[in-house]
């Protein structure tokens, strides 16, 4: 009787997975549509998305981002907001304010208004122009996805995701992330420079101004229930310590770090890229039509979950040391077994 019961939410599972593949699939190839030649971008917002994580953008301007969160609202119908951070944005401004108002006897009493962090998708543009303090504001609503204002907490609408851009050139008039508020993204992701076919294709789009009619294919019910399949994916015991060492390899003073992480990291990632690399793994797995994590699914997004949690110390600056390397000597060296 157990073998039956086994056999049957094992095919169940397997439906799911499959079900997910199909949703998934269809999801980066119409947001796909409208931006060109950042595949991997696409499927890292959409792989956060649901792994209900965050994604932060690390590019040049113009290069989509906008338009990436922009298409990911229509084809998944959720609300979008976007801010555009300044060095003289408040927190208010993000989350909103208490005004003076009155009722219609005419007494007067404080009504709130809501900001712009009361959506579903919020795009985060240039998050290191603001102060810390505004860039605080973001961190309850990262995390937990609620919003504290004069004492009462609000719940947002689920699935709420935030996408944040920062220019790596111009640093002038910048604030760095600190690293609580780095720790909150899921994926931090590298936007490369276009390709000269790539480049050719966008410029031939906004020139002959050929619009691109996008398919809502989900909504945030469905959403909310193809994350409720990512529990269910199986996790063997060896995958999850190889996700948990691979962590470990990033700390200088750890049995598995590789030469070059002993020689340039101050400090390694924290427990939460554990917890995101089981979480990505687990919708590569989905997305690839299996209900279990192999040890691909962990290596495939380990960059994107590990590089913004791992920290140079002064020769690594010194040498501008890129870290995405010593993810991938982290990678090359680190044995499935142990």
């Amino acid at each position: 009787m157990n073998q039956q019961v086994t056999d049957t939410d094992t095919t169940v599972l397997q439906a799911e997975a499959d079900q997910f593949q199909q949703n998934y699939a269809a999801a980066c190839e119409e947001v796909g549509k409208v931006i060109v030649g950042q595949d991997r971008v696409v499927e890292a917002a959409l792989t956060a998305l649901f792994c209900g994580g965050n994604v932060l953008l690390e590019g040049v301007p113009g290069l989509g981002k906008t338009e990436l969160v922009k298409a990911m609202s229509q084809v998944l119908d959720l609300d979008f907001r976007r801010i555009q951070f300044t060095p003289d944005l408040m927190p208010a401004d993000i989350i909103g304010t208490n005004i003076m108002s009155t009722d219609d006897s005419g007494r007067y009493h404080l009504e709130f208004r809501q900001g712009p962090i009361f959506t579903q998708l919020l795009l985060a543009d240039e998050i290191n122009r603001a102060s810390p303090k505004t860039q605080s504001a973001l961190l309850e609503t990262m995390q937990e996805g609620t919003v504290t204002t004069g004492g009462n907490v609000t719940r947002l609408k689920q699935p709420f995701f935030v996408m944040a851009t920062q220019n790596p050139i111009e640093q002038e008039g910048t604030y760095p992330l600190p690293e609580a508020q780095l720790d909150r993204f899921l994926f931090k992701v590298n936007v490369q420079f276009l390709t000269r076919d790539d480049l050719n294709e966008v410029v031939s789009r906004t020139i002959l101004k050929q619009p691109v009619e996008l398919t809502q294919l989900l909504d945030s019910e469905r959403i909310m229930a193809l994350r409720a399949v990512l529990d269910k994916v199986v996790v063997a015991d060896p995958i999850r310590d190889y996700a948990v060492r691979l962590v470990l390899a990033t700390h200088p003073d750890s049995e598995f770090a590789p030469e070059t992480v002993q020689r340039y990291v101050r400090w390694g990632a924290s427990p939460r890229a554990a917890q995101s690399l089981i979480r990505a793994a687990r919708v590569r797995a989905l997305s690839s039509g299996r209900a279990h994590v192999a040890f691909e699914d962990v290596r495939h997004f380990a960059e994107e979950v590990l590089q913004h949690r791992t920290l140079l110390n002064y020769d690594g600056q010194a040498e501008n040391v890129p870290v995405a390397e010593l993810i991938s000597q982290c990678l090359t060296e680190l044995s499935e077994e142990v």
